[in-house]
């Protein structure tokens, strides 16, 4: 009765932690959408521009409405208006009848390009047109063939005067008013004027736009007292670039019509909205603005109200209703399994997945709302597929946030052991493998190990491979002097690289041996690391025993110290996260593992250059318990510059995708590992796949730029509320990890900022690492060197020339972008600062380097290295 009590309260918690983030998520979606109230109109609409192309037809690929379409459209308009302007005669021939019908009064025009034998079609049907239909009232003779620069003002006068002699009704050519002004000898050839007045295109605010065109309209007047104005062309974009103050949206074009038609001055002027229906075609001769003029969208639903209330998204609410519907499940999961996080935790990380799911409502609904072509919809898959992959590393690394901040207790926590007594200790057999060490180093380690409090112990040296006599015979030396419980062996020509040494080691290990323990060639070692961790083995499920990777000699050298706290953050974060499910990431250096089932396994892998984390992984996958120790046990030497350090990853991220694509199996079908394994295994190097995801995206970014700089009509700037999304998870990522140091780990805020900046600095090796991974079946095996930094004149660029390239191609794109562009509008402003973030791996790579050239500088006092406070 207690149990199904606490079941029933758990499940209470979790519906209402669900239940609120998804109503507060609606009620966010409701902030950002609240109607918008502008004076209404009940003024009729004396006359549209209509083009009657469908959503998926566009003249210029040869796909034109049927006369079904064609009466089915007008039969719309003619709800609102009786007038229409056409802008052309041959491509849709049965306009003008269907519009005679109906009733409609008619300005038709012919379309005029350069294709002289085209325009003569066009003005002999128009002609023919006039002359027999009564219900065209006004001939129109070119749309803007002098403002496209198509036609000379001398060419359009001369189709004019054709017309005028041929025809007994009105006659104009529609042009902006700045070209009526530039060429005033056109006023002469023309029975009335027909201008386009488009504030946006002028970057007038919309407040002030219906004003400004009637500030244009009366310029036109004082110019040419003499002749009728029509204004052929008035309106506002839904959609589009922002031209400086110009902001295009369904509010602002709603209440550029709705102040237009309840001006005052507009009842006495003739003039035709721009346009009736949206016509997604323009997109490739006016570009991204040129599809969103119309009352009506492509699937003719009038787009607004002409009295009332204004929503900016019509949609907004089944939007945030299906954002909350589908992620309400995973949320009350969360909610309910993760009982023993507090609530806020819980709250954390149900909003971030409600986030998450919210972003990916609006990334679907981008093909509804705008009208993409081929093109465009590859670039949003290629957007959406990119903000699936951030929101996958974002909730990982929340849910390992969250953990480590919020959860109460850690149910796996283990600490070091009283030691054995001296006739119980089991056997060990301790291998260090090493290659073109320097001997001074390896001997300390050696030193280290012949100090322990240990009795029942062996140390096999394993050098491999090192050719230069000079730097093993000493270590033979040293293994001789220290007696025959340590023995030396040196491997010529051996294959496997430390993979193949330690198996070797295998083979000569004294059969007493019932543990096996790696140490690295730069380690010294703390004299109880056998004895403080070798009876967790007493538990006969236990194969590997792991004590942390820490650093010495750090403290007076700032790479070093960016060294040393980037390191301590997984050992002290991310290494208890994963213990907490058995799900251990081994090392290959202060690991414990145990013999029988090392074998059982088959021994080190030699195909894989990361053998210590796939060897873990397969114990794992035996059903064997693995354990974390956070207690420093020994300390290692930092790697010797950022190009080391460039190395160590590129190999830790090449082995990591090895190792994905041989046990993915496993990891996703029938296995001994549970679900929590998998999820550790499959999402723990999110963090690097998200380093490659960023490195392509910075690619696509600065490819996506030049195409925006070369051709701007083909590609637009990003769709805001896509990108905003993106901006804001880039920002959250990067704030969680020195969040978590502050909270976790006794670091001051300039070591956080430096761990920050190294992690950050190591994204291209690691993006590298993890492409040539995907792509290669073997990898080098190269040592990271401990003690020694490269020199010549070029050495400093060396290891960060192609970290500097794609900053200065980042910069470069971002900067030619403003230049052409401008600043002032949102899009330009969003993708620069896309842009500029992604410049932080690359600034933060030439940082490390500075720094891994600064001098080190004495220290006071003695400091072994960082001890966490959970040590």
């Amino acid at each position: 009765m207690k149990h199904a009590a606490s079941i029933l309260y758990r499940v209470a918690i979790a519906l209402a932690i669900a239940a609120g983030v998804a109503f507060f998520q609606y009620w966010i979606w409701q902030q950002f959408n609240r109607g918008a109230e502008h004076i209404g109109t009940n003024q009729s609409i004396k006359g549209f521009a209509y083009n009657g192309f469908q959503r998926d037809q566009s003249p210029l690929k040869g796909t034109y409405p049927t006369t079904e379409q064609i009466a089915a459209d007008l039969d719309l308009l003619g709800r609102m208006s009786d007038g229409l302007r056409t802008y052309g005669v041959t491509d849709l021939p049965t306009l003008l009848d269907l519009a005679g019908e109906r009733d409609m009064v008619v300005t038709a025009g012919a379309w005029l390009d350069p294709d002289r034998e085209k325009n003569e079609r066009e003005i002999t049907a128009l002609i023919d047109a006039a002359r027999k239909m009564r219900h065209v009232e006004r001939l129109m003779v070119g749309n803007e063939s002098i403002l496209r620069g198509d036609l000379s003002a001398s060419d359009v006068i001369e189709y004019l005067d054709r017309v005028r002699k041929a025809v007994r009704k009105p006659v104009s050519t529609a042009e902006p008013w700045h070209v009526w002004l530039k060429y005033p000898e056109l006023a002469k050839h023309v029975d009335y004027i027909t201008v386009h007045l488009l504030p946006y295109h002028e970057g007038v605010p919309v407040e002030a736009a219906v004003e400004y065109a009637f500030q244009r309209y009366d310029e036109l007047v004082r110019t040419f007292p003499r002749k009728k104005i029509v204004v052929g062309e008035i309106g506002w974009p839904s959609k589009g670039p922002t031209l400086g103050a110009a902001v295009p949206s369904l509010d602002n074009e709603a209440r550029f019509i709705r102040d237009f038609l309840a001006h005052p001055r507009t009842a006495r002027i003739d003039y035709f909205l721009m346009e009736a229906i949206d016509q997604p075609w323009k997109v490739d001769v006016e570009g991204w603005a040129g599809p969103y003029w119309g009352m009506f969208n492509a699937d003719r639903e009038q787009k607004f109200p002409l009295e009332g209330v204004i929503e900016r998204d019509p949609h907004w609410a089944k939007k945030a209703a299906n954002a909350a519907a589908l992620a309400f499940l995973p949320m009350l999961l969360i909610a309910f399994f993760l009982s023993d996080w507090n609530v806020f935790g819980r709250v954390f990380l149900a909003g971030l997945i409600q986030a998450c799911v919210s972003t990916l409502i609006v990334g679907l609904n981008v093909p509804v709302e705008y009208y993409l072509t081929q093109r465009d919809l590859i670039g949003l898959g290629l957007l959406i597929g990119a903000t699936v992959l951030t929101a996958a590393v974002l909730l990982s690394h929340g849910f390992e946030f969250g953990e480590m901040l919020f959860k109460k207790k850690w149910q796996r926590r283990f600490m070091p052991l009283p030691p054995h007594d001296p006739d119980k200790q089991p056997f060990v057999s301790v291998h260090l493998a090493c290659y073109n060490e320097p001997p001074e180093m390896v001997i300390a380690t050696i030193d280290s190990l012949a100090k322990m409090n240990y009795q029942n112990f062996e140390v096999l040296v394993l050098d491999n491979n090192t050719r230069d006599e000079a730097l093993w015979k000493p270590l033979e030396k040293r293994c001789a002097e220290l007696g025959p419980r340590f023995r030396f062996f040196h491997l010529a020509n051996w294959p496997g690289f430390k993979a193949g040494a330690l198996n070797y080691g295998l083979k000569v290990t004294d059969p007493r041996a019932e543990v096996v323990g790696v140490v690295d060639a730069d380690y010294v070692v703390d004299p109880d690391w056998l004895a403080s961790l070798i009876p967790h083995f007493d538990k006969p499920d236990v194969a590997v025993v792991q004590a942390p990777q820490a650093h010495r000699d750090w403290e007076g050298q700032p790479f070093k110290r960016m060294c040393n706290w980037e390191f301590d953050g997984f050992f002290r974060i991310g290494m208890h996260h994963r213990n907490e499910r058995n799900a251990l990431i081994q090392h290959g250096t202060m690991t414990l593992v145990r013999r029988i089932a090392l074998e059982e396994v088959g021994g080190w892998s030699e195909w894989c250059i990361c053998e210590d984390t796939e060897l873990g992984l397969r114990l794992i996958e035996k059903g064997y318990d693995t354990r974390y120790v956070d207690h420093i046990l020994g300390r290692g030497l930092t790697p010797s510059g950022f190009a080391a350090i460039k190395s160590q990853r590129f190999r830790w991220a090449f082995g990591a995708m090895q190792i994905l694509k041989a046990h993915l199996p496993h990891m996703i079908g029938r296995s001994n590992l549970n679900l929590a394994q998998r999820y550790h295994f499959l999402t723990g190097w999110f963090a690097w796949l998200g380093d490659a995801l960023q490195l392509v995206f910075a690619f696509g970014s600065l490819l996506w730029t030049l195409g925006i700089l070369l051709f701007p009509k083909a590609f637009g700037l990003p769709v805001v509320s896509l990108a905003l999304p993106i901006f804001g998870f880039m920002i959250f990522k990067a704030a969680l990890g020195p969040i978590l140091y502050r909270r976790t780990m006794d670091c001051p805020w300039k070591d956080i900022l430096g761990a920050s900046i190294l992690s950050v600095g190591l994204a291209h090796a690691i993006a590298r690492g993890v492409f040539a991974g995907l792509v290669k079946k073997k990898g080098v095996f190269v040592v990271t060197p401990k003690g020694w930094r490269g020199g010549g004149a070029l050495a400093f660029f060396n290891p960060i020339r192609e970290e500097i390239g794609m900053l200065f191609a980042l910069l470069l794109g971002a900067a030619t972008l403003v230049a052409q562009r401008g600043a002032a509008n949102l899009e330009t402003q969003l993708w620069v600062g896309i842009l500029c973030l992604q410049c932080i791996p690359y600034v933060a790579a030439i940082l490390c380097q500075v720094a891994a050239y600064m001098p080190e500088r004495p220290v006071q006092g003695e400091h072994g290295g960082a001890v966490p406070s959970n040590a």
